[in-house]
């Protein structure tokens, strides 16, 4: 199986909400599985207030919330061992306020012995690297925080 078959099996998962599959090919056995995703607990009114506005002015919050909501994710496309960089000896792809264009390598992800490089799919900042060197990652793990 090649790497492109098993990120198949892993879009089958995630496409239809599915925790395990398993298929076998060849003599070689390849079994997927994910945890199932708790369900969200119902949205209830969330206050916010910073300052109080002035009577007749219009009332704008901005906090922590509105700055996370306009942040993209560079997530795990796969499971497997995440890489900071190419060797052990060497710069880290990229690193918190570093630039990364479209299609830049990222980090390299290290699946049954193959080492697969994770591109960027938009261009941005980083804001944030959400996993250390040399982790376990899951499918659909968050990897990196990027501000358009």
């Amino acid at each position: 199986m090649n790497p492109r078959e098993i990120r198949r099996l892993a879009d089958l998962l995630r496409d239809y909400g599915l925790t395990e599959v398993e298929v076998e090919r060849e003599g070689v056995r390849i079994r997927l599985r994910r945890d199932p995703v708790p369900p969200a607990p119902p949205a209830g009114p969330v206050v916010a207030a910073q300052a109080v506005p002035a009577a007749g002015s219009p009332a704008l919050v901005v906090g922590p919330a509105a700055d996370e909501a306009r942040l993209l994710t560079i997530e795990a496309p796969m499971v497997g061992t995440f890489y900071r960089a190419p060797s052990p000896d060497a710069q880290p792809f990229v690193r918190d306020g570093d630039r990364v264009k479209k299609g830049q390598v990222v980090c390299i992800i290290e699946a049954m012995k193959l080492m697969n490089e994770i591109e960027s799919k938009v261009a941005g900042r980083v804001v944030k690297v959400l996993v250390e060197n040399t982790q376990p990652v899951e499918y659909g793990q968050p990897l990196f925080l990027l501000e358009p």
